[in-house]
């Protein structure tokens, strides 16, 4: 039983903590832009890779 009296509150706060960390994130634009990096991996346009030796 007191075992509980422990892992009730501690749960508690570590759950608020979670939850004010998501409204932290959303506040801030974390989530603004959750294509933009899918989508700048496929319009990547490197050059084409050249040994050392070939350039010579």
């Amino acid at each position: 039983m007191t075992a509980l009296l422990w892992l009730i509150p501690a749960a508690l706060v570590l759950g608020a903590m979670g939850l004010l960390g998501f409204f932290w994130a959303m506040k801030s634009g974390q989530y603004d832009d959750l294509d933009g990096a899918a989508e700048r991996i496929l319009i990547d346009d490197d050059g084409p890779i050249v040994d050392d030796e070939d350039e010579r």
